[in-house]
Parts: C-alpha cells; structure tokens; sequence
C-alpha cells in the first residue's frame, strides 16, 4: 500500500510539473555578469551562479486587498482556513481551468493568509493521521 500510495505522489507531482512546462513557458539561462561573483545576490533579487542566474523575490504588496468580492465583504480568517482546506483540489482544477484560483487576492491581510495556512496544515495533519493508520 506504501508503494501504491508513493507512486500517486510520483504521479501527481509529475503532472503537476508537466503543467508547468507547458506552451507558453518561458525559461531562460543566462550567463553571469562578469562583475557579479559566483552564488551572491546581484541587484535586482538576482543569485547568479555560473552558467545560470535565479531570480529571488519576495512577494509585493496586494493592491486588492481589503477590497470587496462579489459578496460584498473581503475574505476573513474562516476563508482562509476552508480555502487551505481545499487548496489541494483547487490546485489540481486550476491546471485545468484557468478561472480557478486556489488563493483569494481580495482578502482581509494577515488573518486571511494564517487562515489560509491553518487550513494546508489541517490537511497536512490529517494526511499523516490517514497515513500511521493505515501502516498498521
């Protein structure tokens, strides 16, 4: 069963990689500036290693945030931990259709995201519960 359980994941994250590799992706490798030294941040949010350099940037500002959704109301803490709840099925549709987001950017901040984080840890604690059970 363990095995079986290890190739749905090999699975999964397979498909989910081959999503991300489809038309329309871009990818690109440049070479390192010659002024810029090997595995340091360059300007920009950069990290150049020989031969190809990565891009590191922390998340912007939300400029819907705190705006109204088509309720009326931007989404509070119980959103966010349902949305963690369901983020594994939504991640899954949104491959598939691209209306389907597994975040919600009209939200209420800070107690929206620890919402939304709660919910992926329920889920990630109940896996690990439906798992040790099962190995018995």
């Amino acid at each position: 069963m363990k095995k079986k359980l290890l190739g749905y994941a090999f699975m999964a994250m397979a498909l989910a990689t081959a999503a991300g590799c489809a038309a329309g992706t871009i990818v690109s490798v440049d070479t390192p500036a010659p002024a810029a030294q090997a595995g340091t941040p360059a300007s920009g949010g950069e990290i150049v290693v020989p031969g190809v350099s990565i891009q590191v940037y922390a998340p912007g500002p939300n400029p819907q945030a705190n705006s109204p959704d088509a309720h009326g109301a931007p989404a509070n803490i119980v959103l966010g931990i349902w949305h963690g709840i369901i983020s594994p099925v939504t991640l899954v549709v949104s491959f598939f259709n691209p209306n389907v987001q597994m975040y919600e950017v009209r939200n209420d901040g800070s107690p929206y995201n620890l919402g939304f984080l709660v919910g992926v840890a329920i889920v990630f604690v109940l896996l690990g519960i439906f798992a040790g059970s099962r190995r018995r």
